[in-house]
């Protein structure tokens, strides 16, 4: 069978994160749409990504992270990466090419457009909340392999989730805190504190 030429120069490079137990794996082609990602924190959860189950399978991974055009794969902390880069770059090219699913087809329909159902009932303070964390915050933490998700807002209290890298990272309490608090609370008055969803 003829493969194509996009299919023959799949490249995967590995990045460090912040996180010293995640890195950062990044394709030069499309797992899922533009806004999307999944996390997958236990073996349990990755049964709805054949991709991440099958990582799972290595018995060092501990956590994957499945964005638009990168996986981060956090490992049990007496492992040592110089070890197993090659092994997973490897794997994530070859699983890449050969066109296996990245999600089962129950969670390709959730990828279905989303754009009404959240705007229905939003007062201003939560716009500009969401609109910050999306065009500020969310670009910077995807950079180190992770993202960050609204969950609510109540009593001055923003509510998000981490993922990827930035769950359990060492780091992401002062991130939180000293970065994407500070700035919520310099641009959204109402903002008193930034606390992160305990997953």
């Amino acid at each position: 069978m003829e493969t194509t030429t996009q299919e023959k120069f799949i490249t995967v490079y590995a990045e460090g994160t912040p996180n010293p137990d995640s890195i950062k794996f990044v394709l030069n082609k499309e797992l899922l749409p533009p806004g999307y990602s999944f996390d997958f924190p236990d073996q349990q959860s990755a049964q709805e990504s054949p991709l991440a189950a099958m990582l799972f399978k290595f018995s060092f991974v501990k956590g994957v992270y499945i964005s638009q055009n990168f996986v981060t794969v956090s490992k049990l902390s007496d492992s040592m990466w110089a070890e197993l880069i090659p092994i997973l770059r490897t794997f994530l090219k070859e699983y890449i090419q050969a066109g296996d699913p990245i999600i089962s087809l129950q969670m390709q329909e959730t990828l279905a457009p989303k754009e009404h159902e959240e705007e229905v009932d939003e007062n201003e303070i939560i716009a500009k909340i969401k609109e910050i964390l999306t065009s500020s915050i969310k670009p910077v933490v995807e950079m180190d392999g992770g993202n960050i998700e609204f969950k609510s807002f109540e009593d001055g209290i923003v509510t998000v989730a981490l993922k990827g890298s930035c769950s359990g990272c060492p780091s992401s309490t002062i991130t939180l805190k000293a970065g994407i608090e500070n700035l919520l609370k310099r641009l959204v008055p109402d903002v008193k504190e930034v606390v992160a969803e305990s997953l």
